[in-house]
């Protein structure tokens, strides 16, 4: 199968065709590239054989999550989980007008998360959470995201006090993605199916819609 985004110049022509964003919002995508690529010199937040790729690798891997988004209360907030270098929830937050809750539990990314909030002027819209999962106050979500967090079942146990009946999931799981969601408990596989990544051919992602209930049960 052929990467359907395999270059960079397809990358910044899919986010112009499907997102539309304006002057400011294209100025922010690529500040915050610039910012990516400048703290990743210092920090690990992303592999330094991928910043040449920066666009199909990170901003247009994140970016595809906004269209899985659709139907979900824009007035809700999306909960970034391991939020990290700011994917995908600061390419959510650039590109839409969610309230984002980027949460991070590692003191430097979130150093690095509000260095880039403050610079791209995203307050208040835009929260870092600083805080293991845990530890997190409960919140109604709208969308939650996590690009790299944890096994699934352990993500949804997690944050299964933050989803409601409307609640949309969106889960990039890489290769694995039918894998892990073929060993979840019947009733959460049911709410969930997989999408195929646009950048790269052999990663997919979960989507779903629900409330996730204690013990495999899908609450109602």
């Amino acid at each position: 199968m052929t990467v359907l985004l395999a270059d960079e110049a397809a990358a910044r022509a899919w986010i112009a065709d499907i997102l539309s964003p304006d002057a400011r919002a294209w100025a922010r995508l690529d500040r915050f590239a610039a910012m990516l690529a400048a703290a990743s010199a210092q920090q690990n937040l992303i592999a330094a054989s991928t910043v040449r790729h920066m666009w199909t690798r990170h901003i247009v891997d994140s970016a595809q999550l906004i269209p899985l988004a659709a139907g979900a209360d824009p007035r809700g907030a999306w909960i970034d989980l391991g939020s990290g270098a700011g994917l995908p929830g600061l390419v959510v937050a650039i590109l839409h007008d969610f309230d984002v809750h980027l949460v991070e539990s590692r003191r430097l990314r979130c150093e690095f998360l509000r260095a880039v909030v403050a610079d791209l002027g995203l307050e208040p819209r835009v929260r870092v959470v600083e805080s293991r999962l845990e530890l997190v106050a409960t919140t109604q979500a709208a969308v939650i995201s996590a690009r790299a967090f944890a096994p699934l079942p352990t993500l949804l146990a997690l944050s299964a006090r933050f989803s409601t009946e409307k609640t949309r999931w969106i889960l990039p799981k890489g290769r694995n993605a039918a894998k892990e969601l073929a060993l979840l408990p019947v009733a959460w596989q049911r709410l969930f199916h997989v999408e195929q990544s646009l950048t790269d051919p052999d990663s997919a992602i979960l989507v779903g819609t629900g409330r996730i209930g204690e013990k495999g049960r899908k609450s109602v």
